[in-house]
């Protein structure tokens, strides 16, 4: 009887566990309970850059998981150029009615309004935050049969032949424009800038030996480096995950101060309704948190922050200060 009754038991609890997981996953696949008058159409999700690029993959990520919980199709539109201003632009002119959003990175928001006489955008007055998506390093990376098995090497090797190594960035100005050449000043080196339109590009050149090194998000060469055809020699922060683990830190290697964080973030129009800017950071901290979700963007060696609005706006304005300020002492300027 006592061995029937503790069957019973754990029995009552097994299926008390199962209910209570099935509760759980079927409020996260629920759609979210919409407003009155919103939403009622399709959404947009403009990538400021070409495809195969890790702003491009997340809003990609982003549009799956968001459109069954906002009970709409949400597409993504890659208009890129001007290192991101271009489609920046045009999402800072669509209709302030929450059905455009903007996928956007520290680069856009906090560099490009400093380094480009004319934008076509002025983030504090054109667009809301949302949420900060994720948060990772930036990372160095060559081909397989590239000669530099560490950055120490690269490093030597420009040292000896100064401005005949090059690097390639997504873009001139971007994040991982302006790290190179603060980690170039730091260790006393020449090396020349190749900039791209894109991650996507710039990966394909270095693929084909046409750049000696990469620098950029991990999100944009993860599945390169997983693949072994890529080898990342560096990464400016510790915060690392998946298959960039074991990838040495700046720090590590000597070279201090550079602790930089790559973020990608979403952004509305600045006169879009206070309810329905709430309704979509609901939705899309909801759609970052899934296992889907979290797990790719883990894979490609970044962590989900999904913030509330109140803190990515204070670490938005905060980094353009920041970067703005470097950008004016390195002077650099859009080419």
């Amino acid at each position: 009887m006592r061995r029937k009754h503790a069957v019973d038991s754990l029995s009552k609890h097994w299926l008390l566990g199962v209910l209570t997981s099935l509760s759980l996953s079927s409020a996260l696949a629920q759609p979210l309970t919409p407003l009155a008058d919103f939403p009622k159409q399709a959404f947009t999700i403009i990538s400021p850059f070409p495809p195969g690029g890790g702003n491009d993959s997340l809003a990609r990520l982003l549009a799956s998981e968001l459109a069954p919980i906002v009970g709409q199709p949400v597409v993504v539109e890659n208009k890129a150029g001007a290192g991101g201003n271009l489609g920046t632009a045009y999402a800072a002119r669509a209709k302030a009615d929450g059905y455009t959003l903007l996928m956007s990175q520290t680069s856009i928001i906090a560099v490009n309004p400093v380094m480009y006489q004319n934008a076509g955008f002025v983030p504090e007055l054109d667009f809301e935050p949302i949420s900060q998506l994720t948060n990772a390093p930036v990372v160095f990376v060559v081909r397989e049969q590239s000669p530099y098995k560490t950055l120490s090497q690269y490093i030597a090797d420009a040292k000896a032949r100064p401005q005949a190594v090059n690097f390639a960035t997504p873009g001139n100005g971007t994040l991982s424009h302006l790290t190179t050449e603060r980690l170039a000043k730091q260790v006393n080196i020449q090396v020349t800038h190749v900039p791209y339109r894109g991650a996507g590009p710039a990966t394909t050149d270095l693929l084909g030996g046409q750049v000696d090194m990469l620098v950029t998000s991990p999100s944009s060469i993860e599945s390169l480096v997983s693949a072994g055809k890529l080898r990342a020699l560096a990464a400016t922060n510790s915060d690392l995950i998946g298959v960039f683990t074991a990838t040495p830190t700046l720090e590590s290697l000597g070279i201090t101060g550079m602790q930089v964080a790559d973020w990608y973030g979403l952004f509305v129009q600045k006169a879009t309704t206070t309810d329905r800017v709430e309704y979509l950071l609901k939705a899309v901290q909801q759609a970052m948190n899934t296992k889907t979700a979290v797990a790719k963007v883990n894979q490609g060696g970044a962590q989900v922050v999904a913030s509330d609005r109140k803190d990515f706006s204070q670490k938005v304005t905060k980094e353009i200060a920041e970067w703005s300020a470097v950008v004016k002492a390195a002077g650099v300027k859009a080419e």
